[in-house]
C-alpha cells in the first residue's frame, strides 16, 4: 500500500475481482504493518482498536483497517553479477520456493542485474504468477560482470507502481556492494520513502567477498519497514525467503487522515504501536514515516 495517497473518491472498502481495494477521498495516509510477539512469531487477529498511530507525536484517528491475507504485487531484484556465480543455483531454487509459498493471486516480476539492469520476464508480460516463467526469468542469463544494485532497485520501484495490487513489496538479493550504478544510495533511499513498497533484503556473500556491504542492505530495508536477512547456508536462505512470504501475507493495512493537511513535501515521522488484552510486548514493523505530498492531485 502507498505511504501517502491523494485521490478524490468516496471513502469505502471492498473487493474488486477478488482483491482487496481501498478507495479514499483526499490525503489518506496508508501503512502496511507486520506485528510479532516477543519470540518473533507473527500475531494475527488484531483489530483496529488494538493499534495507535502517532504522527509527529500527535495521535491520529484510524479510518481504514484491513487484516486479510490479500494478494500483493511483488518484485524480485536479483544480483546476477560475477560474485553470485557459485550461489546462483541455490538462489534460483529458493526464489522459486518463495513464489510457491506466496498468495496464489500475487503478481510478480523479476529484475536481474550486473552492471546492466534487465527485466526478466518477456516484454509482453509485466507481471506473472506462473512459476515456470519466474524460473526462466531467473536463469536466462549466467552471472557475470559488475554490480549496479542501486540502479536495479530504482527500476524495481518504478515498475512496481504499475502493479494492480494495493499491497506492494520488493525482495532484493545481493551482497550489498555497488560498483556500477548511476544512482547513489541516498537517491535510492529517497525513492523508497516516496514509494509504495516494503523492501526486504537478503545479503548473501562469502567472508572473502570484498564488495559485501550489509550496512547498505539493512538501511534500505529499515527505511521502508522491511527486514534484512543474512543467511549462511542454503537451508537458512530457503527459510528466510519463506519468512518474507509469511510477512507479506500477514500484514495489516492501516489508513488515516493526517491532522496536518499541509502539502509541504516534508518527511513526517510516524510511530505505530499495538497492544492486545493488556499485553504491550508486541513489536510493530512498518516504515518510519512518509513524505508529505507537494501536490494535492498526486496519486499512488
Amino acid at each position: 500500500m502507498p505511504a501517502h495517497i491523494t485521490a478524490r473518491l468516496p471513502l469505502q472498502q471492498g473487493r474488486d475481482d477478488g482483491q482487496f481495494t481501498i478507495a479514499v477521498d483526499a490525503d489518506l495516509v496508508v501503512f502496511n504493518v507486520t506485528v510479532t510477539d516477543s519470540k518473533g512469531r507473527h500475531v494475527a487477529g488484531l483489530q483496529a482498536a488494538d493499534f495507535q498511530v502517532r504522527e509527529e507525536n500527535r495521535l491520529q484517528v484510524i479510518k481504514t483497517f484491513n487484516a486479510e491475507d490479500g494478494p500483493a504485487s511483488i518484485g524480485l531484484i536479483i544480483d546476477n553479477s560475477g560474485s553470485m556465480r557459485e550461489k546462483h543455483d541455490d538462489v534460483t531454487r529458493a526464489a522459486v520456493a518463495f513464489a510457491g509459498a506466496s498468495n496464489a493471486e500475487d503478481e510478480m516480476f523479476v529484475v536481474t542485474f550486473n552492471e546492466k539492469v534487465s527485466m526478466g520476464l518477456p516484454p509482453s508480460t509485466q507481471f506473472t504468477s506462473d512459476l515456470e516463467l519466474i524460473h526462466s526469468a531467473l536463469v536466462r542469463t549466467p552471472p557475470n560482470g559488475l554490480t549496479a544494485l542501486y540502479d536495479a532497485i530504482e527500476v524495481g520501484i518504478e515498475h512496481l507502481k504499475t502493479g494492480r495490487r494495493d499491497l506492494k513489496s520488493l525482495v532484493v538479493l545481493s551482497d550489498g556492494g555497488d560498483n556500477a550504478s548511476h544512482r547513489r544510495l541516498d537517491d535510492v533511499l529517497h525513492l523508497a520513502q516516496k514509494s509504495t513498497a516494503t523492501i526486504y533484503t537478503i545479503g548473501i556473500y562469502d567472508e572473502t567477498d570484498l564488495d559485501r556491504n550489509p550496512r547498505v542492505l539493512r538501511k534500505i530495508a529499515e527505511s521502508t519497514g522491511g527486514r534484512a536477512y543474512f543467511p549462511t547456508s542454503f537451508g537458512e536462505l530457503d527459510r528466510d525467503w519463506r519468512d518474507i512470504a509469511r510477512r507479506i501475507r500477514s500484514q495489516y493495512t492501516i489508513g488515516y487522515h493526517s491532522s496536518n493537511p499541509t502539502h509541504d513535501g516534508t518527511f513526517r515521522n510516524v510511530k505505530i504501536t499495538a497492544s492486545h488484552n493488556g499485553s504491550r510486548d508486541l513489536r510493530v514493523m512498518t516504515r518510519p514515516g512518509y513524505l508529505a505530498s507537494t501536490d494535492a492531485a498526486t496519486t499512488k
